[in-house]
């Protein structure tokens, strides 16, 4: 067994995995062959399976294993269950998926349970084949298809909800093809991305066509600590700044909310650096998603593994238990501390960012 390799990255907040692996199946795809060639010429070791099942021989130690699946991208195809899009409420219509796992290291990763095994990247090499199937959902969802409030949006299709696409496209491209393909469909849809990474440059000349929101996940400096191997905040921002200037719709993710100590100050500062980061954008379309801390019995477990002597405050202090519609428990903040928080960024916002539409609390 070899010694677990750990991430390297290219520069602040930039990712480079010390191995890409591929199996049989993803080589047979365009996409995936060139995702292997960008690998190489960066000099990261190439793995060639001999079949499609990904047999890494992790250790049985989580620690090890997490090591070794954050420092792996793996290149798989998407089976034909993957390419069926689930509904995403609130963000969003459908769930699009270019790639499952992430590279950055959140001590509060809302993944932590809901994927199978070690964290490991894996890309699709199929990318065709999952934008050949979206015209199917084209005003089927019941997000934005149907909404009154956001109908203007089209059909929307959230291509983050288990990555962060950008992280990954120095290696995929996958989602500058996906950006350039809604570009091309003149039709009510929009294509949304959020992401904690900054190299935005491959995107700002795409003719995208008004029909991709990217949104930047942020947090305060203060609770940015919880969020190891991403772009610093202000990078982040800055980022934000200029796809806005290049025409896209942009977004603001506020997430997860931390009522941490002094987390109104921290917050409030928060706000005043991306209204700052966007001044000046003419024609600005700009929305804010606000999610709260939460976590289940699941993910405490997975991440208390991950991420011992972490300082992230999961005890039952100020929480309360919730049930999901898929009928299990998480536990989120109990109702004054939602007040509280709801009645600051609604205010927080409406100052420093009146031009801003507020998608969701929750």
């Amino acid at each position: 067994m070899q010694t677990a390799p750990s991430p390297t990255r290219a520069g602040i907040g930039t990712w480079k995995p010390r191995r890409v692996v591929v199996t049989r199946s993803a080589r047979d795809f365009a996409h995936g062959r060139a995702i292997l060639v960008r690998a190489e010429r960066m000099g990261i070791e190439v793995v060639e399976l001999s079949g499609d099942r990904l047999t890494l021989g992790f250790e049985d130690d989580p620690r090890r294993a997490y090591a070794e699946a954050k420092a792996t991208l793996a290149v798989v195809v998407a089976p034909p269950s993957k390419r069926r899009l689930q509904p995403i409420a609130p963000s969003a219509d459908w769930r699009v998926d270019l790639a499952e796992g992430c590279p950055a290291h959140c001590s509060y990763c809302y993944l932590a349970g809901s994927l199978k095994g070690p964290p490991i990247t894996r890309v699709y090499a199929n990318l065709d084949e999952i934008l050949d199937g979206l015209p199917a959902y084209l005003g089927q969802g019941t997000i934005t298809s149907r909404s009154s409030a956001r109908a203007h949006e089209g059909t929307t299709f959230e291509a983050s909800c288990y990555t962060d696409p950008l992280a990954l496209e120095p290696l995929t491209e996958s989602l500058s093809a996906a950006i350039a393909w809604f570009g091309r469909w003149d039709v009510p849809a929009q294509l949304r991305f959020t992401s904690k990474f900054a190299d935005v440059a491959p995107l700002l000349t795409l003719d995208h066509g008004g029909r991709t929101r990217m949104r930047a996940s942020i947090n305060p400096r203060a609770f940015a600590r919880f969020e190891g191997g991403t772009a610093p905040v202000a990078q982040r921002l800055r980022a934000l700044g200029q796809m806005a200037a290049a025409g896209y719709p942009v977004g603001l993710t506020i997430a997860p909310i931390i009522a941490a100590e002094g987390w109104q100050t921290a917050y409030g500062a928060l706000i005043d650096d991306a209204a700052a980061a966007l001044a000046g954008v003419a024609d600005l379309d700009l929305t804010v998603e606000l999610i709260t801390h939460r976590f289940t019995a699941g993910s405490k477990a997975v991440l208390d593994s991950w991420y011992p002597g972490s300082s992230l405050d999961m005890t039952p202090r100020d929480r309360v238990t919730k049930r999901t519609k898929f009928g299990t428990e998480k536990q989120v903040y109990d109702a004054a501390t939602m007040r509280d928080l709801r009645q600051f960024f609604e205010r927080r916002i409406a100052e420093a960012l009146p031009m801003a539409r507020v998608l969701y609390w929750t």
